[in-house]
C-alpha cells in the first residue's frame, strides 16, 4: 500500500457530488484507494486527470437545503450533502473510530442502498483512515455513510424455513427471475425491485449460516460471488452488477475490526442477501462449479492491466479481488479479475 497522494487526490475531489450527471456513482474517490491500496499511486491522479475531467459527468457538490432531525425518517430522502452536514460533528478527530459501529449498525439493513455503492465507499474510506488519520480522509468517510444513508435501499424480509447452510449451498435455493421479467436495462438499484413482489425472495437472508467464523464465512460468500459473476457476466448489465457482489463484501472486510461480533454476523448476512438479489434479479445462470482455470498472469500484471482499462470498475474489482485471492488463494479470484479487465477493456 502507498497514500502518499491519496489526500491531494481527496481534496481535488472534495468539490463534487458522490452522484454523476447521469444518474450512477461518482466512483473516484474508491478507485483513487484502490489504486494506492495496490501500490499504484504514482498512477492515481494521472488516472484522475485522464478520465474525470474530461468525462463531463460530475456535479458540483451541493450545499445542504434540506436539514433534519430525525435521521432515521430521513433515510433514503437522497440528499446526501444534507447527511454529511448531519453527520459532520461525529466523524470530527478520533470520533470517528465510535461513529463507524454506530452508523454501520443503523445502515446496514440497507446495504443495497445505491448498488451497494454506499457501503463499498465507506469500506475504502474506514480502509484509508486505518493506514492514516488526516481531515481528507475523516470528510471522505463522512461523505461516504452520507450517501448510504441518502440511497438507503432495504430489501423484502421474512423468515425462512429452511436451516441455515454454506453458502454455495444457500445459493441453489434462491430463484432466478425468468429473463422476461429481468430489467437489464437502466441501474442496478431500478433492476432490484423487481424483487418487491417476489415472495420467494424475502426468505433468502435466513439461508446462510452466520455462526461460524465471520471472516471466513466471507471468504466463501466472496468467492461464490466470484464465481456467479463467471456465470453471468454474459452483458454490460451482467459485468457491472455481479462486480458488486464481490466488492459489496470485501467492503464488509474493512469493516469487521470496527464491529462486534454480532454486528459483524448482522453485517455479513446483509451483505450475502444484497448479492443473493443481484443473482434473483439479474442472474441467467447458476454460479460456475468445478475447479476454474488460472488465468497466466500474476497478480502485479492483472493490476497493470486492470489500470490500463482506465476503467473504475476493473480497478475496483482487481483491487477486491487480489485482497481476498491474498487472504485465502484460489484461481477463482484471479479468473474473475481476467475476465473482468477483457470485458471493461472492450468497453
Amino acid at each position: 500500500m502507498s497514500y502518499a497522494v491519496l489526500d491531494q487526490a481527496l481534496e481535488r475531489l472534495a468539490a463534487y457530488a458522490p452522484d454523476l450527471s447521469n444518474g450512477f456513482t461518482n466512483h473516484a474517490p474508491m478507485a483513487i484507494e484502490a489504486l494506492c491500496a495496490m501500490g499504484r499511486d504514482a498512477d492515481a491522479l494521472p488516472w484522475l486527470d485522464r478520465n474525470w475531467a474530461l468525462r463531463g459527468t460530475l456535479l458540483p457538490r451541493r450545499a445542504a437545503t434540506h436539514p433534519f432531525d430525525d435521521w432515521r425518517a430521513a433515510l433514503g430522502n437522497g440528499f446526501s450533502e444534507d447527511w454529511s452536514q448531519y453527520l459532520a460533528a461525529e466523524f470530527e478527530s478520533d470520533a470517528w473510530r465510535d461513529a463507524v459501529p454506530l452508523w454501520t449498525g443503523r445502515l446496514t439493513a440497507g446495504i443495497s442502498a445505491a448498488a451497494l455503492h454506499g457501503v463499498i465507499r465507506v469500506g475504502h474510506a474506514v480502509r484509508a483512515l486505518d493506514e492514516r488519520d488526516t481531515a481528507p480522509r475523516r470528510r471522505e468517510l463522512r461523505d461516504a455513510f452520507g450517501y448510504w444513508a441518502a440511497h438507503y435501499q432495504a430489501l423484502p424480509t421474512a423468515a425462512c424455513n429452511l436451516a441455515p447452510m454454506p453458502a454455495r449451498e444457500a445459493l441453489t435455493h434462491v430463484a432466478r427471475t425468468p429473463p422476461e421479467r429481468q430489467r437489464r436495462r437502466g441501474s442496478i438499484v431500478a433492476a432490484l425491485h423487481v424483487l418487491d413482489s417476489d415472495p420467494d425472495f424475502a426468505g433468502a437472508i435466513g439461508l446462510l449460516d452466520v455462526r461460524g467464523d465471520v471472516a471466513a464465512t466471507l471468504s466463501d460468500v466472496t468467492a461464490l460471488f466470484a464465481r456467479v459473476y463467471l456465470a453471468n457476466a454474459v452483458d454490460g448489465m451482467g459485468v457491472i452488477a455481479f462486480i458488486h457482489g464481490v466488492t459489496g463484501a470485501v467492503a464488509v472486510r474493512s469493516l469487521l475490526p470496527s464491529l462486534s461480533e454480532d454486528a459483524g454476523r448482522e453485517a455479513l448476512r446483509r451483505v450475502w442477501q444484497a448479492g443473493a438479489a443481484l443473482y434473483a434479479a439479474l442472474g441467467v445462470a447458476p454460479p460456475r462449479d468445478g475447479d476454474i482455470a488460472r488465468p497466466p498472469e500474476n497478480s502485479s500484471a492483472l493490476i497493470d492491466r486492470a489500470v490500463a482499462t482506465n476503467d473504475e470498475h476493473a480497478i475496483k474489482f482487481t483491487e477486491a479481488l487480489l485482497r481476498e485471492h491474498a487472504l485465502r488463494p484460489s484461481p477463482v479470484y484471479l479468473a474473475a479479475a481476467a475476465h473482468a479487465i477483457a470485458a471493461l477493456s472492450r468497453g
